[in-house]
């Protein structure tokens, strides 16, 4: 056999040793896809954190509990004063049992009632107060840091602002207008953005001029858009970090204006009236409880708040995730 016959031979024999693979459409298209999602893999590395889980389901219980209680049976009136039937004297600092749950206070009202209806107030407070103050903070931070022309000018108006204390700014506030639910949140929503919008401020000064900003510039993309999508992006973590601990240090306003007198009426129960009511009865050791109780919620309110936000800055890092 010659040499071109032994090669044409040794060829066939390579091809009957491979199979011809022939394209798949789908299956290419699928393949050069990735799968990966930002908030699922978020979520994962959020779960990954046992502490926090618990945490936020304890959370959850306590927000549900707070909503559902009014429904629920056999629940009392949290302003209503009780009285003894046969001798109509007030029902006065009653112990825990079984017709007061959480016992009454120094004037004969249920403190089970009192105290998720003081939550209820302080967390909707809380609320309005945090979204105020993710929502303008960021928006003047964003400006402030982004837009050149206005950084003198906000700049001035930060300086005047900061430099009153907050303490004093919030007690004018609180002293001018008649206490109510209102006062309460315009109070902390004059000054409870100022921290936000300096913080998004040096981000967005850092990130600002770097390579794909100046590119979207001179590509004429919206300041807007910019912002948007390019920067905020960036401060996702950062952003629920502060907004998470932002809702127990409002309560703790709260607390601090009803302590010095200038919160809401004591016919709205808030974690800061059941604080203030509490405090001036600890000292006797039977009375304690009305201390303990409203004590109690908003210490699990602040620690569940900051170890979440604190999870959830680590699990929206992609570097953390999986």
């Amino acid at each position: 056999m010659t040499a071109p016959e032994q090669r044409a031979v040794a060829g066939m024999e390579e091809r009957l040793l491979f199979t011809l693979a022939r394209r798949n459409e789908a299956e290419a298209e699928r393949t050069a896809t990735s799968d990966y999602s930002y908030w699922r893999s978020t979520w994962r590395a959020f779960l990954g954190n046992r502490t926090a889980v618990v945490l936020l389901a304890l959370m959850m219980s306590l927000v549900l509990l707070t909503i559902v209680q009014p429904y629920l049976p056999g629940q009392k009136d949290p302003v209503h004063i009780h009285r003894d039937p046969v001798t109509g004297l007030q029902l006065r600092n009653q112990p825990p049992g079984p017709d007061f749950w959480l016992g009454t206070n120094s004037i004969g009202q249920d403190l089970w009632a009192r105290l998720w209806a003081g939550t209820r107030t302080s967390l909707i407070i809380a609320l309005i107060v945090g979204a105020w103050e993710i929502a303008f903070g960021i928006l003047v931070g964003a400006a402030w840091g982004y837009v050149r022309p206005l950084e003198a000018v906000i700049t001035e108006a930060y300086n005047v602002i900061d430099n009153i204390p907050t303490t004093i700014l919030l007690t004018l506030l609180a002293y001018i207008m008649r206490p109510s639910f209102q006062t309460m949140i315009i109070a902390m929503c004059a000054t409870g953005w100022l921290g936000m919008a300096r913080f998004v401020r040096n981000q967005i000064v850092i990130l600002r001029d770097r390579e794909y900003n100046l590119a979207s510039r001179c590509l004429g993309t919206p300041t807007s858009r910019i912002v948007v999508r390019n920067l905020l992006p960036y401060l996702v973590s950062v952003i629920v970090l502060r907004m998470a601990l932002s809702i127990p240090s409002t309560i703790g306003w709260e607390v601090f204006l009803t302590y010095i007198g200038l919160g809401l009426p004591l016919d709205q129960p808030t974690l800061g009236n059941l604080l203030n009511e509490g405090r001036q009865v600890m000292m006797a050791p039977s009375l304690r409880y009305q201390l303990i109780f409203p004590a109690a919620v908003l210490s699990v309110i602040t620690v569940s708040f900051y170890v979440l936000g604190n999870a959830f800055a680590d699990a929206s890092d992609p570097r953390n995730h999986f």
